[in-house]
């Protein structure tokens, strides 16, 4: 029995030195201390302070996009089937509100070949609605279902890519979460804590890094005018007019383009800061394997012509192909190593499927998150210390052991929260105070027990034992129906919300330790010392 007394001991002590490492770590000095205590306990953003962001993805982009592919398709599966007609066209839809009501107009259809242009449409394009407007024009609608679809995905590649490239920028728990009806209002909401200046993180977040390599066709022009006036006012088929990236005072520059880019950003594999043969900064790419055979195949039968690479709607640098190039490239002219590695970065975590707005930017001070801890540590010590007293009054000496589970169940909540870079809010501290309840229920639960034994007339050890393992099965339950609320916290509410949920949870698990294990160890140990027990204080 002593030996086994002993082993529990040594194990408590040995949890309590790793608590303590998990907290503080082995500082050698005062400034060492301060340093492991900021950087294993993380604080939130309304106690650190940092950036508040609110995005609204612009879903009709995706819409737009979606539309556009469409008619390339179309084009194609016409072709193939010797199809004859006018043109193809779609309505731009200017808001969020407008984006489901996407629309393809097909002009000019042969009457004659309606019943294959019908079923060519129909067997090729199952997620559009196909409507006739007259006897030679017809009308694609986006099927409601798909609409919603592709509202939804919009919305989740959106945070996913966001959420990479803000954990790409090496930021400490940044909290990237849907808000609101997010697929119908296209909501994303950044918290940003530590970070005062968000204006970086914004430019990164905003650039949609839509990558295209296609043919110059003519060019440059010093303005849309000149280009247009040279084809006769209208622009040749299948081209596009693209502006070149401003540069100095080197004016204004117009190129036209192949609107059927050769890759694009879908086609990278990866992408990273480089420099040339005369270190200036540049971002080197390489390509997938199916991209690198399309660009291979492309440069290969087209060698003295030029291509340029657009990055979002605007040409950055324009070549001329000298020889094949199969899989990689890069881009030119970046101004710094930060502007190189910022483009690197948004071209590795993907190309947003749609534009972002700011709705909502607001920056928290860290004086608020100062005085938030401020007064969540005073009222937890108040809180703490007037349950201790009551204790201590009410079991006297067995207040004690209650005391002693209460502060090692503290340490052990502080210390997880550190090894599993738990982010501590306002709501977690809470939610501290909170188990600092759940744990004194426990230590009641558990004396009255004893005390009810101690009235039927059981000796003090035998009285111990009885009101442990009868109360055991009562804390379980009241720690279960507890974890479980906090699972539908967890599973449904904001990233507070969240907070306080896990911070209960991890202390509910704490005080199972501590109440019933540790707790059940002092009176051991106390009763133990003594050679023959008739009494206990509680």
């Amino acid at each position: 029995m002593q030996k086994n007394l002993k082993f529990k001991i040594t194990l408590i002590i040995a949890i309590l030195l790793i608590c303590v490492y998990g907290i503080i770590g082995l500082p050698k000095s005062k400034q060492e201390l301060i340093s492991n205590l900021n950087q294993n306990i993380k604080l939130g953003l309304d106690l650190r302070g940092g950036s508040h962001l609110v995005l609204q993805v612009q879903v009709q982009d995706a819409f737009k996009a979606e539309a556009d592919q469409a008619i390339e398709r179309i084009k194609e599966e016409l072709r193939k089937a010797s199809i004859n007609y006018s043109a193809i066209d779609r309505n731009d839809p200017a808001t969020l509100e407008e984006a489901d009501r996407i629309q393809i107009n097909i002009h000019g259809v042969a009457s004659e070949r309606t019943g294959d242009f019908r079923a060519t449409v129909t067997e090729r394009f199952p997620t559009w609605t196909l409507t006739p407007v007259s006897s030679t024009d017809y009308r694609l609608n986006m099927k409601p279902s798909e609409a919603l679809t592709l509202r939804k995905d919009t919305v989740d590649r959106s945070m996913r890519t966001i959420e990479n490239r803000i954990n790409a920028l090496g930021l400490t728990e940044p909290v990237i979460q849907q808000r609101g009806r997010a697929e119908a209002e296209g909501e994303i909401l950044v918290q940003l804590p530590g970070v005062d200046d968000p204006a970086r993180v914004k430019q990164i977040i905003q650039t949609a890094a839509m990558l295209e390599i296609g043919e110059v066709k003519d060019g440059p022009f010093g303005s849309q005018e000149a280009a247009r006036a040279k084809h006769g006012g209208v622009l040749p088929l299948n081209t596009v007019l693209v502006r070149m990236a401003p540069r100095g005072d080197s004016g204004e520059n117009w190129y036209l383009l192949n609107r059927t880019a050769v890759i694009t950003g879908r086609d990278l594999r990866n992408a990273r800061p480089g420099q040339d043969e005369f270190r200036k900064w540049e971002t080197d790419f390489t390509l997938t394997q199916e991209g690198g055979r399309k660009f291979a195949r492309f440069t290969e039968s087209n060698i003295g012509n030029r291509l340029a690479v657009v990055l979002d709607k605007q040409i950055r640098s324009v070549a001329t192909i000298q020889s094949r190039i199969e899989d990689s490239g890069r881009i030119t002219g970046q101004a710094s190593e930060i502007e190189a590695s910022d483009l690197a970065l948004v071209l590795r975590s993907g190309s947003l499927p749609a534009g972002v707005v700011y709705l909502e930017e607001r920056t928290v001070g860290p004086s608020l998150g100062l005085d938030s801890i401020r007064q969540g540590l005073i009222a937890g010590l108040v809180g703490l210390l007037a349950v201790v007293a009551a204790m201590l009054v009410y079991y006297k000496g067995s207040g004690v052991n209650a005391t002693v589970a209460l502060i090692l169940n503290a340490v052990i909540l502080i210390a997880l929260l550190s090894y599993f870079g738990a982010v501590l809010t306002l709501p977690g501290i809470a939610g501290f105070i909170l188990t600092i309840g759940m744990a004194v229920d426990s230590n009641v639960l558990i004396f009255e027990r004893i005390r009810e034994e101690l009235r039927s007339g059981k000796a003090v050890v035998a009285a111990v034992d009885t009101g442990f393992s009868r109360a055991f099965l009562t804390i379980i339950d009241t720690h279960v129906t507890t974890v479980v609320s906090c699972a539908f916290l967890f599973m449904f509410g904001t990233g507070p919300v969240k907070g306080f949920a896990v911070t209960l949870v991890i202390g509910l698990v704490a005080n199972l330790f501590t109440a019933v294990f540790v707790s059940k160890v002092i009176f051991d140990w106390h009763l133990g010392r003594q050679r023959q027990v008739e009494s206990l204080s509680i």
